[in-house]
């Protein structure tokens, strides 16, 4: 057995090396308004050229498996012999417009079908007491494993591990993070709704695997709300240190039906008839904002995202596939009641 010493010289110093890799970002968030816009906006970032595939239309199932078969042979190769794990959002289990759609789910699992053999899990860690599983049956899930090789599990009864961000007093501490969302053997397909938020302005792709990742004790602390320490700057900046370990590989954002207003939860229905994928997250959830007619520079996650090379945010450098320009499709979300407060995280350059 190891020694208390030698555990607390461990735990110094990995808070040590937490605390050099945060204090440039950080503290350009304290000073908020001495800081350049360039450090919060990255519309200039240069990181490639995505690549985004998008249709239109109202069965979105069929829309999901047209926007995921431009990558076919990218995702072939890069899942090899990976565990595939399906997340869908399920933020609360008796809110239908709150959830990804199971038809959206069948969609992926069409696509997956031919190039993948193993069983695919399908897993989510939600916030509701009365667990994953009820979620899955309340939203007709459960049939899925009768049409498919799939396997359902509920991720907050899986093992843990500890994961630095910042507490409501800024300072480090170490949160339990799912394992599996840590596992580099598993291939993530973030699937979600456009929805508004209270907290970040926006759900995406990216949003949907961070916030899915820390864990929710029955019976006990739901260590979610810590990413919430303080103002929205510091959700985002909380979310982007969760992302440089916890990313999709593969984003699908169904906008068939989105939710628009008091999101993620108490919003109401927007008739869109969009939907979009990449292998790209930031990519995805740059364009997935930009349907909404959401300014990306609002959303503080993507844009530290972004910055840091995690993806290409910069329209210009986008390639949208189908012969679809998503321009053409844009439809005004109505945002969240408290948009103003949420937009602070921004310093003196908010809108």
């Amino acid at each position: 057995m190891r020694k208390l010493s030698d555990q607390i010289d461990e735990s110094s110093c990995k808070r040590r090396s937490f605390m050099k890799k945060i204090t440039a970002g950080s503290a350009a968030l304290v000073l908020g308004s001495r800081i350049s816009p360039k450090i919060l906006y990255a519309e200039n970032a240069d990181h490639g050229n995505g690549s985004v595939s998008f249709t239109t239309g109202t069965d979105r199932r069929e829309m999901v498996y047209q926007v995921l078969n431009p990558f076919e042979k990218e995702i072939k190769e890069s899942i090899k012999n990976k565990q595939v794990i399906i997340k869908p959002n399920m933020v609360v289990t008796n809110r239908p417009l709150a959830a990804s759609h199971v038809d959206a789910i069948r969609g992926v699992l069409d696509f997956l079908k031919p190039i993948y053999n193993k069983q695919i899990i399908i897993g989510e860690s939600t916030l509701s007491k009365d667990g994953t599983m009820t979620g899955y049956k309340n939203y007709g899930y459960l049939p899925l494993e009768k049409e498919y090789n799939v396997k359902f599990i509920d991720l907050n009864l899986q093992t843990t591990s500890p994961e630095w961000i910042l507490d409501k007093n800024l300072y480090p501490v170490q949160i339990p993070i799912i394992s599996t969302y840590l596992d580099p053997n598993n291939y993530f397909i973030s699937i979600t709704r456009l929805k508004t938020h209270d907290r970040v302005v926006a759900t995406l792709g990216i949003k949907n695997m961070v916030m899915g990742s820390p864990l929710r004790d029955y019976n006990g602390r739901n260590y979610k709300s810590m990413m919430h320490p303080r103002e929205p700057r510091w959700l985002n900046f909380n979310m982007f240190l969760i992302a440089q370990k916890i990313h999709p590989q593969l984003t699908v954002l169904d906008g068939v039906e989105g939710m628009e207003g008091n999101g993620p939860i108490g919003g109401s229905a927007v008739d869109h008839g969009v939907a979009l994928a990449s292998t790209d997250f930031v990519a995805a959830d740059r364009i997935g904002a930009e349907l909404m007619g959401i300014e990306v520079s609002d959303i503080g996650y993507l844009n530290f995202c972004a910055n840091a090379g995690m993806g290409q945010i910069d329209r210009s450098k986008i390639t949208i596939i189908g012969g679809k320009d998503p321009a053409n499709f844009v439809k005004k979300y109505k945002l969240h009641e408290n948009i103003e407060s949420q937009l602070t995280w921004k310093g003196e350059f908010i809108r």
